[in-house]
């Protein structure tokens, strides 16, 4: 495991390398969601072949990387996930992108094929919500902080069976915890998107996933994005909500594994 500060326009951004150390090694990336960091990846990592290069990264405003001054740009993000690609030397990955990362990884791939040889477009699509939706988001945390959101965001994340456990409670702290600044800049990127046109021009293997409790982006918003792309599959996974990655890591392993070796990538 190693990790890194990759810095672009004066910002650092945190990754880190998991698996092959090797750049010639089949390697995955991962994009997380809004108000979250790499960690809810950890349960999928676990359970990814050997042999594999795993580059996580938090975004701008998220985790251990800087939190610049809001409001953020797509642009901004895609340019950002490019710059970490490019300091471990990508080529020819698969990336995984869930929620804004799947925003994060549509753009990229019109931006750097060269980059990418397959997505996972995991819960999103091609334009999430209204800015209507996303500005009176902005306006409450702005009042009030991340954390006016976090139980409503709960439900929209997670299935019943897993809250009604508790499950969701460490989710929802670290959620809390998220920098305003970084959450209002993301959610204003969020706003001004829509890849409806440049994501149907995309010619390359993909699989889409989708929740079938995600309040969020529910499973016909999502493979509807998905089947903007010639040729691509789409999952369900069934009792899990917007964040599948960490409801149940290992179906989630289980699905990007088997697609993995569909494409040939391992």
């Amino acid at each position: 495991m190693t990790e890194t500060f990759v810095e672009r326009a004066g910002i650092r951004l945190f990754s880190r390398v998991d698996g092959a150390s090797d750049p010639a090694a089949p390697t995955v990336v991962f994009a997380n969601s809004l108000g979250t960091d790499l960690s809810i990846w950890d349960g999928v990592v676990a359970d990814l072949p050997a042999g594999v290069r795993i580059i996580r990264y938090d975004k701008r405003g998220h985790g251990r990387s800087d939190v610049p001054p809001a409001p953020y740009t797509m642009g901004a993000l895609v340019s950002d996930a490019e710059a970490v690609c490019d300091h471990h030397e990508v080529r020819d990955c698969v990336f995984v992108g869930l929620s804004i990362g799947g925003m994060i990884a549509q753009g990229l791939a019109v931006k750097r094929l060269d980059l990418i040889r397959a997505l996972v477009l995991s819960n999103t699509a091609a334009k999430i919500g209204s800015p209507a939706q996303w500005r009176d988001r902005i306006e409450a945390v702005r009042a009030g902080g991340v954390e006016v959101l976090a139980d409503a965001t709960m439900e929209r994340w997670f299935s019943r069976d897993f809250r009604e456990a508790g499950k969701h409670l460490p989710w929802r702290a670290h959620l809390a915890a998220c920098p305003a600044e970084g959450y209002i800049g993301c959610a204003a990127a969020i706003a001004g998107t829509d890849f409806y046109t440049p994501t149907s021009g995309l010619r390359l293997p993909t699989l889409g996933i989708a929740g079938s409790e995600d309040g969020s982006t529910p499973p016909d918003l999502v493979r509807e994005t998905v089947d903007l792309i010639p040729g691509s599959r789409f999952e369900l996974m069934r009792r899990v909500g917007h964040v599948p990655c960490i409801e149940d890591p290992a179906g989630y392993a289980a699905l990007l594994t088997g697609f993995l070796k569909e494409i040939g990538h391992v």
